[in-house]
């Protein structure tokens, strides 16, 4: 595990994109499993805006660890939001772009995107294997949608699962622990005071840590990357290395 500590969002943003330039610097398809989230959208600006002739967006396609169960035009849609941000500024093949159906039944979707992981990945221990997975957490140390009351969704079988959030009751698709412990690589992208205190308990294995499922986030490669901002990463800058 590496830690990167930043002192703003915007260089958070403006690190993690050169990161992302070096990972697909490559002949070969990049299969990228996206988060939604306010930092995930500085990032998704940055990239369009400064790094949009770095990337050859041919050979990269995107996917998403989580979806609202909502339609893609709906405001709380991870897959309208990186559309807005991202996708309408770049060049990139609309094949290359495999969202989640956020307007279907939600048991049938999961099934349905699980299948497709299934067909479209590169297979590793008999695992759909994404080259990356960016992950957020909230302040409640979810992610993916994989929240602290549903934590046993993270061993779930399948490689995606319905969710539903604790306070709203609104269900989600999510990939589930297996896929993204079985990622080449993981990325964290969280940036702010309000997740201060789990990303410390995380770390130093403190307090209830092991009710959150991002203290789960383990990829078997070894490689994962905790991007933060130096508000989210107060209570660590005695463990900074």
């Amino acid at each position: 595990m590496e830690l990167k500590i930043y002192t703003s969002k915007e260089e958070v943003a403006k690190r993690f994109s050169e990161y992302l330039v070096k990972l697909t610097n490559t002949d070969k398809e990049v299969h990228i499993a996206l988060s939604g989230g306010s930092t995930p959208k500085i990032v998704f600006d940055m990239l369009a805006s400064d790094f949009e002739t770095e990337i050859n967006w041919s050979i990269v396609h995107f996917y998403w660890g989580d979806e609202r169960c909502v339609p893609p035009t709906h405001e709380e849609s991870n897959y309208k939001m990186t559309a807005e941000h991202l996708f309408d500024k770049i060049n990139i093949p609309k094949e290359n772009i495999h969202r989640i159906y956020g307007e279907d039944e939600p048991k049938v979707e999961a099934e349905r995107y699980a299948q497709l992981l299934d067909d479209r990945l590169p297979k590793f221990r008999n695992i759909p294997q994404f080259d990356l997975v960016i992950l957020g957490m909230g302040d409640d140390g979810h992610t993916a949608s994989i929240f602290p009351h549903e934590i046993e969704l993270w061993d779930a079988k399948t490689n995606c699962a319905v969710a539903i959030h604790p306070d709203s009751g609104q269900r989600r698709i999510t990939i589930t622990g297996k896929i993204i412990n079985n990622a080449k690589e993981v990325a964290f992208l969280v940036t702010g005071a309000g997740k201060a205190e789990k990303v410390e308990e995380i770390m130093k294995k403190d307090g209830d840590y092991i009710s959150y499922p991002a203290s789960l986030v383990a990829p078997t490669s070894g490689l994962l990357t905790w991007f933060l901002d130096s508000d989210a990463a107060t209570g660590l800058m005695s463990i900074r290395g």
